[in-house]
């Protein structure tokens, strides 16, 4: 260490920041800030915007994700570890060389987890939030794919019509009245478009299916996570767009996906 740089900051002393700032996680989240940060300094302005409330990962400027580190900053969806199911039972739907479709894509986070390790695919992902845009490009376009800015399928290429193998819809759906119950991270560090899905949630789930069956390819696969209480009218919406829906679930992740089929 040189004579002007300043000392590492004890871990245990991090701890008790977070801790006092109401982390519950502190000694991990302790952890994951020292052994990011390039400097001391850092590492202290690391920790007293995360005790001020900021979510861990625009804190650090990365989610992981299926194993990969996904690139995210400030008024961009954190991706959730629970969707990790979506993008697995989605791989499991894949074509070869498939043509996939990431719509509200936040981070992009689905899609390039979804392509990781395939040697051919074509990739777009979308988002109408310009902050959300700028961050999909960091981790789309080193994946190989496309970012494009606009309202759902306003953004998509006019070629992808009926060649969409998976169709990953990460639709916000909770209901306008309890946005405010969700936690303080979200409320107030995370676009209110990526959150917020209208009076019963499922306002921008209805626009989706409504459209999708004409950007799917015939046998192609929409998915999108629910609300367990809303999965009945989530399944009427898909119905009525001419759809085949099914639900998959995970007790381990709290997760709950519905697949819409094309028909062939």
């Amino acid at each position: 260490m040189s004579a002007h740089a300043s000392p590492p900051l004890p871990l245990d002393s991090v701890v008790s920041q977070l801790r006092a700032a109401g982390c519950v996680f502190a000694e991990d989240e302790a952890e994951l800030i020292l052994s990011t940060a390039r400097t001391p300094q850092e590492a202290a302005a690391m920790v007293a915007r995360r005790a001020a409330g900021l979510p861990l990962e625009h804190v650090v400027g990365w989610a992981a994700f299926r194993g990969l580190r996904i690139a995210v900053g400030p008024g961009v969806f954190v991706p959730r570890r629970r969707t990790e199911f979506l993008v697995e039972r989605a791989a499991g739907l894949l074509p070869p060389r498939p043509v996939v479709v990431d719509l509200c894509c936040g981070s992009g986070a689905l899609g390039v987890a979804l392509v990781a390790g395939l040697d051919a695919f074509e990739l777009h992902a979308a988002d109408v939030e310009p902050a959300a845009v700028r961050c999909a490009r960091r981790n789309v376009v080193p994946a190989g794919g496309r970012v494009h800015e606009g309202d759902l399928f306003d953004a998509l290429p006019a070629d992808l019509r009926g060649r969409v193998d998976v169709l990953l819809a990460n639709v916000p759906y909770v209901p306008s009245g309890e946005v405010g119950l969700l936690p303080a991270e979200a409320r107030a560090h995370e676009p209110l478009v990526a959150l917020d899905g209208g009076s019963d949630g499922l306002d921008v789930l209805r626009r989706v299916t409504a459209e999708a069956p004409r950007w799917l390819a015939p046998g192609g696969h929409l998915l999108f996570e629910t609300g367990e209480r809303q999965v009945a009218d989530a399944l009427d919406a898909v119905a009525r767009s001419g759809l085949t829906a099914s639900v998959a679930r995970s007790d381990e992740q709290s997760a709950t996906v519905i697949v819409g089929t094309r028909p062939v």
